[in-house]
């Protein structure tokens, strides 16, 4: 029962993304994608901390990976909109003909992030089981709240999208579009 519950609380993360992606989407067309890709990143670094500063279910019960689940979930819609907003931010600062090679740069988040947390957890691993176990295993997580900090500070300081000013400017004129997700799928 413990192994079902464990790749549950690993694939709600995952399910959650493209509800992130929508979400996001929507922020990011109403208010900038560097609004969006703000609110995504201290998302993300908060709900992987907060993991890290779980209580265990000796403590708090069944309320432990019910938490744990929901944290992984907010997560996973971080994650959602992390990604496609920040393709999209990249698309949208890039020439047209050097799409495909700019937009393998976000790419490399995932796969880079995965290979630093696997460091991280090989070297906590080499504690002692009764040390990894009671408070070892909690670093790598709250190790997101010095880097929510560095990446705070990095996206503050990224520029807002030309397409973003460029839409604005249209809905001054114009008027503001119907919500965006619905303008997505409207066929024209």
């Amino acid at each position: 029962m413990g192994t079902i519950a464990s790749f549950v609380t690993f694939a709600v993360g995952f399910v959650a993304r493209p509800i992130g992606a929508a979400v996001f989407g929507h922020i990011g067309d109403r208010y900038g994608r560097k609004v969006a890709l703000i609110i995504t990143v201290v998302m993300m670094g908060v709900t992987t901390g907060c993991i890290g500063l779980l209580p265990s279910y000796a403590t708090i019960g069944i309320w432990a990976p019910v938490l744990l689940a929901l944290l992984r979930f907010l997560q996973g819609i971080s994650v959602g909109g992390e990604w496609s907003g920040a393709m999209l931010l990249t698309l949208e600062h890039t020439p047209k003909e050097k799409h495909g090679s700019y937009s393998s740069i976000p790419q490399l988040g995932s796969p880079v992030g995965t290979l630093i947390s696997s460091g991280a957890f090989a070297l906590v691993g080499m504690l002692p089981d009764d040390s990894f176990y009671s408070w070892g295993w909690r670093l790598p997580f709250l190790a997101a709240f010095p880097l929510l900090g560095f990446a705070l500070y990095m996206r503050l300081r990224i520029e807002e999208s030309p397409v973003f000013h460029a839409m604005l400017a249209d809905a001054e004129k114009n008027g503001p579009k119907p919500a965006p997700l619905i303008e997505a799928f409207r066929c024209t």
